[in-house]
């Protein structure tokens, strides 16, 4: 009864979580939220970016690259998923953002330069900004500063120009690093224009602004809000004494974080230092400690203590942030007189208006400087990269795919079967509500990983139910069989799930982009998979177990023997014909790779960006067409704002490099297509996914496997953990081969689609690893091919039918999502083929080699004939029949074993089993 009541409590919880996934989904509901779409789904906003090198310097590929590493980090902190980022030219950077709320304010953080710099106030103040009695003097009118300093600005080399208005001293332009490119605008056509003027700032000097709600060094107490400027001293290169005396690249990153002052400060964001950049701290500081006591001694005030005295005469550092004063901390020379040692304690800048701007301030610091100032040269909304003719075939295409998953489950496991689609529509409300709670963005990567977790999520069932099965075929009744099997399929799942989220993790931590994106549904889907198997399922059977017609084995397809007898062939005594035929084809695999090479895409080698504007609006799937004949999938968005759903005016291609004759033939065959007065705009773009991102996507797929094996080693044994590897790489090797074998072009979705095939391989593997584990106490005197063959007729139906359940959507995307999506659903498709025979046919049997080695399996290799099919069946259902005859664990409340007979009882039958079969090779 006891059950029974808190399966019901399961069911109703159940219920309300559905009821709250529905309030989320209805729109004018309170707490209705929408699904984030990325950038291939749904478009977004794209920012062009132009360094601007200071005057004598210029920004080379190395420089480019580092910027846009930068740059992709402050995306990632940022929260904004499945960013864009490539080259463009020479010195640009495009920037496509996918479910950004603030444009203007995502677009100021990424592209600012973020050069901090650390200086000694008193000391490094200059001409007007010093009363020369080692006090700060603040302007309130950058005019008026440099006005004062012109004729120093005549002799050497100024650091920058700015242009005024004459008559309103305000400021025009600037600054620029010279004269030139100060004038060179269509505005002013390199001339000064009349009633303007334009000013330098002496050699060897730099302005530095403050605003003065911050609190700034020299300004009236009484100055309104607004700004006030400094001259400092400007020397970075001066190998004796630098000045600014440090800098960001003395910062330890890892170290920045944004807070709140304990001590009355208000928003801070605290800094780390490296070691060089401490002991520059610490010297900076001691020298201020110094002349402080010396102008407090001086006045007469050296021996008090007294804190309004020590401020008086402390001198202070200056951090200053792109040009803007951020902080002046003084040193207080009482408290440390030999100045202040950052190990350990770090610095801190204060004045920061809100606990939002110190972490948009952390954030930059973090990420390091950008190398070169960046301006923003442009900014447009751009369409989906997929378009909506074809989200409308991955629509179809799912839900064709997940309609053939529902009737096969119906037809292999009749009622259970209804059960399991129940279950699966419980796991796509749940998985569509994380999405939305957990501000999934969603892309082609992330619509990988759903689809593998829905194979994961339906083989958790198959898993259960094909225990079920074994239960009642072992003479259990349909109740207590449903709890048995429940109860031993859940360790199966754990062990299966433990890894997949294992992989998940460690892609989602250390990788980037669409990488990221599929890392986070498949782990996910895959803890959701397990509440709706393990927890929703067994409620609902739980419940039905009471009633006589749910008795009946055959209402759930379990009555008789295991069918499909053809199966059970001796798969470890041909195990050198599967390492034969699979040798070949990794053979013909790495030769394609060696001799043909991957036909990489745009977004691996960048290419030819193609901008256009038409006369009328014209739709995405029209130009795409035409564009295709200068290349495989081309990348065709819309630019601006959208025309009668999915037309536009302006659109951008970006297609494999094209000759100078390609390019003139796309032209004129857009031009005669869509109208003759068409302006085109034909540059170079580099690759969107970059080294970085290959290079995070491998160490992290590196790393999982070396988690895998020690996770494995501890569930299993160590040698269970080499044929998992061994059969992981060789479905990744198959399925790369393939596509360099045909010339298929590869992509991000392609990456996509080799990741879920580590998924699946490694869950697939483990399955059928977890009930040779299960059956070697068993079959204590068997060798260990029998003990292999018989987990694996035992596991077949199992993998065979998880197979089928995940081609089945994928074979849907293949034949009914259109061409963009045929890419992606291909390698799919082949990698999880490959992913199944390695399973079987490649990780069994080294798993068997292996254990063969070991003196205990090889006394018993040879001691027994190869069993007739009538025999390997009566192996199976004696393995059978001795598993269910094993005590079930206790998953109480969730699965509890039935307890409508006493112990003794249960005791009693476990035994009668055990005596009516006992299993092949243990003495009768």
């Amino acid at each position: 009864m006891s059950n029974r009541r808190s399966q019901l409590i399961l069911v109703g919880l159940i219920a309300l979580a559905l009821v709250g996934v529905l309030a989320l989904a209805i729109p004018g509901s309170p707490v209705h939220k929408k699904v984030t779409l990325g950038l291939d789904l749904q478009g977004g906003l794209e920012v062009v970016l132009k360094a601007v090198p200071p005057e004598g310097k210029t920004c080379d590929s190395a420089c480019m690259e580092r910027s846009i590493s930068i740059m992709r980090s402050r995306i990632d902190k940022l929260g904004v998923a499945e960013p864009e980022i490539r080259k463009q030219g020479k010195d640009q950077i495009v920037i496509q953002l996918a479910g950004v709320h603030d444009a203007g304010k995502a677009a100021q953080i990424i592209g600012k330069t973020a050069q901090l710099q650390f200086f000694d106030l008193e000391q490094d103040v200059t001409g007007p900004s010093t009363d020369g009695a080692g006090n700060v003097v603040a302007t309130p009118s950058l005019y008026a500063l440099l006005n004062q300093v012109q004729p120093d600005a005549k002799k050497g080399t100024p650091t920058a120009f700015y242009l005024f208005n004459s008559k309103t001293k305000k400021l025009v332009a600037g600054p620029e690093d010279t004269r030139a490119k100060l004038l060179a605008t269509p505005r002013f056509k390199g001339k000064v224009p009349k009633g303007y003027t334009v000013m330098a700032v002496p050699e060897k000097t730099t302005v530095v602004s403050c605003q003065t709600v911050t609190g700034c060094p020299g300004a009236s107490p009484t100055a309104t809000a607004g700004t006030v400027y400094y001259l400092f001293k400007f020397d970075p290169l001066n190998p004796t004494h630098p000045i600014p005396e440090a800098t960001g690249g003395d910062l330890k990153l890892s170290d920045i974080s944004a807070d709140i002052s304990t001590s009355g400060q208000g928003n801070v964001v605290r800094l780390g230092f490296n070691s060089e950049g401490a002991k520059k701290f610490h010297e900076i500081t001691r020298d201020e400690a110094i002349r402080g006591s010396a102008k407090a001694s001086a006045a007469g005030q050296g021996g008090s203590s007294d804190l309004n005295t020590v401020t008086q005469y402390a001198q202070h550092f200056a951090i200053v942030l792109d040009g803007d004063l951020k902080s002046t901390p003084y040193i207080d020379y009482k408290q440390n007189p030999d100045g202040i040692d950052p190990t350990g304690t770090g610095a801190e800048i204060s004045n920061i208006n809100s606990f939002g701007e110190a972490k948009d301030l952390a954030l930059v610091l973090q990420t390091g400087a950008l190398p070169v100032k960046f301006e923003q040269i442009e900014r447009t909304d751009v369409s989906a990269t997929l378009g909506k003719d074809s989200l409308k075939e991955a629509k179809t295409a799912a839900l064709i795919g997940l309609l053939l998953v529902a009737v096969f489950l119906l037809v292999l496991y009749r009622f259970l079967g209804v059960v399991a689609v129940i279950g699966l529509g419980i796991y796509a409300a749940f998985l569509y509500a994380a999405i939305l709670l957990f501000n999934v963005t969603l892309t082609l990567p992330g619509f990988a990983g759903l689809i593998l977790t829905i194979g994961v999520a339906a083989d958790a069932n198959v898993v259960v139910f094909e225990r079920i099965k074994e239960e009642v075929r072992a003479g259990k009744s349909v109740r207590a069989a449903i709890s048995a099997g429940y109860s031993k399929g859940f360790h199966t799942i754990i062990d299966a799930n433990v890894v997949t989220v294992i992989t998940a993790l460690v892609l989602f931590a250390v990788a980037t982009a669409g990488v990221k994106g599929f890392a986070l549904m498949l782990m996910i889907g895959t803890v959701i998979s397990l509440v709706t198997a393990v927890a929703a399922t067994r409620a609902m059977l739980g419940l039905l177990a009471g009633f006589r017609w749910f008795e009946n084995p055959r209402f759930m397809g379990a009555a008789g023997q295991q069918s499909a007898k053809w199966l059970q062939i001796d798969f470890m005594r041909r195990r050198y014909l599967w390492f034969a035929i699979s040798g070949a084809i990794v053979v013909i695999s790495i030769g394609a790779l060696a001799v043909k090479g991957l036909n990489l895409g745009i977004d691996f080698k960048g290419g030819t960006q193609v901008t256009f504007v038409t006369n009328k609006p014209v739709s995405l799937s029209e130009v795409r067409t035409q564009a295709a004949q200068f290349g495989a999938e081309p990348v065709v968005q819309g630019r601006g704002s959208a025309v009668g759903g999915d037309q536009y005016k302006s659109f951008q291609l970006r297609l494999r490099s094209l000759s100078q004759s390609q390019t003139t033939a796309l032209s004129n065959d857009i031009k005669a297509r869509f109208g003759q007065n068409i302006s085109f705009q034909i540059q170079t773009v580099s690759a969107s996914f970059g080294r970085q991102i290959a290079r995070s996507a491998i160490i992290a797929v590196l790393f999982s496997l070396l988690l895998i094996i020690l996770y494995i080693a501890i569930r299993f044994d160590f040698k269970f953990a080499a044929p998992v590897i061994i059969a992981l790489l060789h479905d990744i090797i198959i399925t790369v081969g393939v596509y360099a074998l045909i010339g298929r072009e590869v992509s991000n979705s392609t990456v996509a689609a080799v990741l879920t095939v580590l998924g699946y391989s490694i869950y697939d593997t483990i399955i059928i690893f977890d009930r040779i584990r299960e059956n070697i106490p068993l079959m204590r005197r068997a060798p260990f091919a029998t003990i292999a063959n018989v987990s694996l007729w035992e596991t077949i139906r199992r993998s065979l039918a998880t197979t089928f359940i995940t081609l089945l959507p994928i074979g849907a995307l293949l034949f009914f999502g259109g061409a963009t999506l045929q890419d992606f659903a291909f390698a799919l498709m082949v990698g999880i083929l490959s992913g199944a025979y390695s399973s079987i046919f490649i990780a069994a049997p080294l798993l068997t080699i292996s254990k063969e080695r070991e003196p205990e399996y090889a006394r018993r290799i040879g001691q027994e004939p190869e069993p007739s099919l009538d025999g390997r069946a009566k192996l199976v259902e004696d393995a059978e029949k001795a598993t269910a005859a094993e005590p079930a664990p206790d998953l109480s409340p969730v699965a509890a074993a039935d307890r409508s007979t006493s112990d003794a009882q249960a005791k009693r039958e476990r035994r009668r089993q055990r005596r009516r079969a006992r299993p092949h090779g243990r003495a009768r």
